[in-house]
């Protein structure tokens, strides 16, 4: 376990470490599926926890990575029969694992992470093949117990190529009594002999009643916000719903909305301020955030022609309705697509070019006006 003093890789700034989350919501399905294949002796050595960012992936592996290390190995079925199979993954916050997990001193759990870089003051771009070597002293000094041993990679996609092999060695020939936990956001990016050697547990996006739960659960400021609106915007992931929260997202998104619904005369004052309301130094989130706010909303804007009816549930006041003006068929929906895709390239080419900010937001919103369909 790494120094708890230095930045956590893992860690979405304001919220809980997965480790510290008690409970998780809205992932019943692939909890089940881990305790079907523990009950039944099935229990795959290498498990791959995939879905988008923010959904508690990394909640889920430290959830059955604190559960494995708190049930013991199979002593046969005893004088009264074998145990009732467990219902969920549950432990104790008090149990001896639990305490020792929080504490970052669990001889049976070794969390493989993008490293901190002491000289630089931050943390390495990757996980190296320094870092899974250490898993060899891990596994030494661990075998001592005759207990399990789990180790977390979060997230297998920041591993280079050295440490992707390596990992792939341990995959091939796993320790004794040992569990693998890989948390991926891009699955399809890890080597294709590492996927064929993990089970996958899937999670999906979360719903708002889940959302609501998620955020209440996290006890940040302005977690009672509109639960509904946060988890459209963020895709379902808590991780983004919260950075959503943080910078004030949903004010952020209802001033998109209410700039969109003067076209197809686009209010150029609107414009110029929200564009230049993310430029300049010290704004960077700021304008990551307007972005992809951006590109969200052309994207409901395209599915509300296509569909036939707006996004539910509305994100800003007058969504639904701005959204059926600008976009009404489906060959406005496939213009607003078009639209969005030529937009979205440009931006990425601007920001890897370094365009002014400010110029690069204000000459998007200028192409709405351009693109509008007309009646």
């Amino acid at each position: 376990m790494s120094d708890a003093t230095q930045p956590e890789p893992d860690r979405i700034e304001g919220a809980p470490h997965p480790r510290e989350t008690v409970r998780l919501f809205g992932q019943d399905s692939a909890q089940a599926d881990f305790l079907q294949a523990f009950s039944s002796d099935r229990l795959h050595h290498g498990w791959l926890i995939t879905g988008p960012r923010g959904v508690g992936k990394a909640t889920l592996a430290w959830q059955i990575a604190r559960f494995l290390l708190a049930t013991p190995l199979a002593q046969g079925d005893g004088l009264f029969g074998a145990p009732a199979p467990p219902t969920d993954l549950h432990v104790d916050e008090e149990h001896p694992v639990s305490r020792r997990i929080m504490a970052g001193s669990e001889p049976g759990l070794f969390a493989l992470r993008r490293p901190y870089d002491e000289k630089a003051k931050r943390l390495k771009a990757q996980i190296t093949v320094d870092e899974v070597r250490r898993l060899k002293n891990f596994f030494a000094l661990s075998a001592a117990d005759g207990g399990r041993r789990v180790v977390i990679v979060d997230a297998a996609d920041d591993m280079n190529v050295n440490a992707a092999n390596a990992l792939l060695k341990l995959l091939e020939e796993p320790p004794a009594r040992t569990t693998l936990l890989l948390v991926s956001h891009q699955p399809s990016r890890l080597l294709p002999t590492i996927r064929s050697r993990c089970r996958e547990l899937r999670l999906a996006p979360l719903e708002a009643a889940d959302m609501a739960q998620a955020l209440a659960a996290t006890d940040i400021e302005q977690a009672d916000a509109d639960a509904a609106a946060l988890a459209a915007l963020s895709g379902g992931s808590v991780g983004e719903a919260v950075r959503l929260m943080q910078q004030d997202g949903l004010k952020l998104y209802a001033d998109l909305v209410k700039l969109m619904s003067t076209l197809p005369d686009l209010s150029r004052p609107h414009a110029i301020a929200l564009a230049e309301s993310a430029a300049g130094r010290g704004k960077e989130d700021r304008l990551d955030l307007l972005l992809g706010l951006f590109d969200r909303a052309l994207i409901r804007l395209a599915r509300t022609g296509a569909t036939g009816h707006p996004p539910i549930p509305e994100a800003a006041k007058a969504e639904a309705e701005t959204f059926q003006r600008l976009c009404p068929t489906p060959g406005a929906a496939r213009q607003w697509a078009q639209l969005a895709q030529v937009q979205g390239e440009r931006l990425r080419h601007g920001r890897a070019v370094n365009v002014e900010a400010g110029s690069l937001v204000l000459s998007s919103f200028l192409a709405l006006q351009d693109g509008c369909p007309r009646s």
